[in-house]
C-alpha cells in the first residue's frame, strides 16, 4: 500500500490460467443480516450445534492513519458474541467476569486460533493491555470449552469456569495461521508487534516477524494446559508473511497438508507474495510455478476436495489485492486496494496449480479479515476440507461469510480517519451450484421481501417465494437480459406471510440468464437465476 503507480496491464481475465479446466460448479452468494449483530473484524471463531461463538476482533474499519485513534481501546470488542444463522439470533456477554489476563487477550485482534473438538484455542494477538501500560502481542495460549461457554451466555449464567490460560513468550505471535495437520499444530507466519502501531513508521513501536513455521503439540487433559514443540523452521524470505490465508488441503498424494497463499510484506519492497508454500507432515516447499495475483490479504476461504478427480478447489472472497478485473482487463494497482473479486484456486492429481476469476463477485468492498462459517450438516474430512464429491444437491449451502472490513473505495490507506471504512455486519449465504456457470444472486431481504427462487438453476420449471409483513398487491415480472418479458403475474393482492407461485419459462437457451422484479407499492426487489436444460 506505499506506492501510487498503477499500470494497466492488457491480459484477459482467463489468460493466465488457459491451461485450467473449468470446475463442474460454481457459486453464488446471497446477502442477509441478523437483527442486532453489529460489525467485527479479524476476530477469532468456533461452533457448536450449529451456534457460532465469536471472540475478540474490532469493531471499526481499517486501522487510521491519526496515530494517536489507530487501534484505540473504544475499537475493542469487549464482548463474546454467539450467533444462531439460522433462527437470526444474537446474544453477548461482557468479559468483565473473566480474569484480566484473559479479559485482555480476549479483546485483542488478529489472534490465531483453531478449534479441536469443543475447545477453541486462542494464541496472541495485539491491543492494549493495561496490565503493561502499552499496546502488545499476547504471550498467551487460551483454551475455551464452546459448547459449555455459548450455552452460558444464552442462558445467562457463569462462563468462568470454561477458561484457562497458560503464558509462553513464544508464542506471543498476531496475524499468522494456526493449522493442524494429523495430530500436530502448526503456527505458520506471522509477527510480534509491541507498542502503538505507528503509520507514519515513528519508532513507537517493535515489529519482528517469525519467518517461521511453528510446529507443536497441545497437551490438554481438561484441566492442565501446555504445550510441546516438536520443531520450529525458520526461513527469512518465503516465510516473512503475516495477515493472509493458510488454508486446509488434501494433497495430490491424498495426505492433508496447508498451503500458505500470498500474504504481505515481501522483504524488500512492501508488496504482497505472488507464489506459495505447502506444507505437510514432512516439512515445506515453495511453489513458484504458481503465481496468485487476486485475494492475497486474510479474507474467508473455503476449501473443497474432490476425491474422485483428485482435485483441490480453495475459494477466495474479497479482500485486498495487487490485482483486479475491471471489464474484462486485468489491473495492477501497487497501492494494494481493496477488492470485489471471488476467485478459485485449483490443484490437479498432478500438483499443478491455477488462479481463476469467476464471474460471480462480492456487491461491495468487502472480505478483509471476514471469516467462513461452514454449514455444519455439509461433510468434511478431518481437517475442515469440504468433501466435494457428497454435495449431491443442484444448489448446496456451503455455509456463510461474516464480517471483514467494508470499504467505501479501493484505495483509503492514505487518508483514512475512521469514516473511510467499517468493520461489516453484512453476512453472505455462500450456495455451490453443479453444473453452471457462476451467478451472483441479489439481496433478497429489501424490506423484509426475502425473495427467492428454486431451484436456482433450474430448467424452465420454478418456485418463487416472498413474505410480505402485510396483505399487499404484488406485480412479478421476469424477463432476459435483454428486457423482453418471458413471464408476468400482473398486479395481484397477496396475504401477509410467506406466498408462493409456481410459473414455467418455455423455449429457452441452455444456462440462460433471467432476471426477476417483485414490486410493492412500498419497495422493489430484483433476484437473478439461470435456466440450464439437462
Amino acid at each position: 500500500m506505499k506506492s501510487s503507480f498503477k499500470l494497466i496491464v492488457a491480459l484477459f481475465l482467463f489468460a493466465l490460467s488457459s491451461q485450467a479446466q473449468p470446475a463442474n460448479f460454481s457459486i453464488a452468494i446471497e446477502p442477509y443480516s441478523i437483527p442486532g449483530l453489529g460489525g467485527l473484524q479479524a476476530f477469532a471463531k468456533a461452533q457448536s450445534q450449529g451456534k457460532w461463538l465469536i471472540v475478540g476482533g474490532r469493531l471499526d474499519g481499517l486501522h487510521r492513519r491519526q496515530p494517536w485513534a489507530t487501534f484505540d481501546v473504544a475499537g475493542n470488542n469487549n464482548q463474546l458474541l454467539v450467533v444462531d444463522p439460522i433462527n437470526q439470533l444474537e446474544w453477548s456477554s461482557p468479559l468483565t467476569s473473566l480474569p484480566v489476563s484473559i479479559q485482555e487477550q480476549l479483546q485483542s485482534t488478529n489472534m490465531e486460533f483453531y478449534q479441536e473438538g469443543d475447545y477453541l484455542y486462542l494464541v496472541g494477538g495485539y491491543g492494549f493491555s493495561a496490565t503493561a501500560g502499552d499496546h502488545i502481542t499476547y504471550p498467551n495460549l487460551t483454551s475455551i470449552k464452546v459448547s459449555d461457554v455459548i450455552l452460558g451466555i444464552i442462558n445467562n449464567t457463569s462462563i468462568t469456569p470454561y477458561f484457562r490460560q497458560i503464558v509462553d513468550q513464544d508464542l506471543a505471535i498476531t496475524g499468522g495461521y494456526m493449522n493442524k495437520i494429523y495430530d500436530d499444530f502448526y503456527i505458520t507466519g506471522g509477527q510480534r508487534f509491541d507498542g502503538r502501531y505507528n503509520p507514519m513508521n515513528n519508532p513507537t513501536f517493535t515489529q519482528t516477524y517469525t519467518n517461521a513455521i511453528r510446529r507443536f503439540q497441545i497437551i490438554d487433559n481438561g484441566i492442565n494446559l501446555s504445550i510441546n514443540t516438536i520443531s520450529v523452521t525458520i526461513d527469512s524470505l518465503e516465510l516473512h508473511r503475516r495477515d493472509y490465508n493458510v488454508v486446509p488441503q488434501i494433497m495430490p498424494n491424498g495426505e492433508q497438508g496447508l498451503t500458505a497463499f500470498s500474504g504481505v510484506f515481501l522483504p524488500t519492497v512492501d508488496l504482497p507474495y505472488t507464489n506459495c508454500v505447502n506444507i505437510d507432515s514432512n516439512g515445506y516447499s515453495v511453489n513458484n510455478n504458481f503465481t496468485q495475483l487476486y485475494n492475497q490479504y486474510h479474507c474467508a476461504h473455503i476449501p473443497l476436495y474432490s476425491l474422485i478427480n483428485n482435485e483441490m478447489h480453495t475459494l477466495f472472497f474479497g479482500g485486498i489485492a495487487q490485482y483486479y478485473d475491471s471489464l474484462g482487463i486485468m489491473v495492477q494497482d501497487n497501492n494494494v486496494p481493496f477488492v470485489k473479486t471471488i476467485a478459485m484456486v485449483t490443484r490437479d492429481s498432478n500438483g499443478l496449480m491455477v488462479e481463476n476469476k469467476l464471474p460471480v463477485e462480492l456487491p461491495d468492498y468487502f472480505g478483509a479479515s471476514s471469516e467462513f462459517f461452514v454449514n455444519t450438516i455439509i461433510s468434511t474430512f478431518s481437517n475442515e476440507v469440504i468433501q466435494l464429491d457428497s454435495l449431491n444437491a443442484d444448489t448446496n449451502l456451503l455455509g456463510y461469510i461474516f464480517g471483514g472490513i467494508k470499504s467505501s473505495a479501493p484505495n483509503i490507506f492514505w487518508i483514512n480517519d475512521g469514516t473511510q471504512s467499517i468493520a461489516s455486519e453484512t453476512l453472505f449465504k455462500v450456495y455451490l451450484i453443479k453444473n453452471t456457470t457462476s451467478i451472483a444472486l441479489e439481496p433478497g431481504t429489501i424490506q423484509g421481501l426475502n425473495l427467492n427462487i428454486f431451484p436456482n438453476p433450474n430448467n424452465g420449471t420454478f418456485q418463487l417465494s416472498f413474505d410480505l409483513k402485510n396483505a399487499s398487491e404484488v406485480a412479478i415480472s421476469i424477463t432476459d437480459v435483454l428486457g423482453r418479458s418471458v413471464f408476468e403475474v400482473p398486479s395481484k393482492y397477496f396475504s401477509a406471510g410467506k406466498n408462493k407461485i409456481s410459473g414455467e419459462i418455455k423455449n429457452t437457451n441452455d444456462n440462460q440468464l433471467y432476471i426477476v422484479t417483485l414490486k410493492t407499492k412500498d419497495s422493489t426487489t430484483i433476484r437473478k437465476f439461470i435456466v440450464h436444460q439437462e
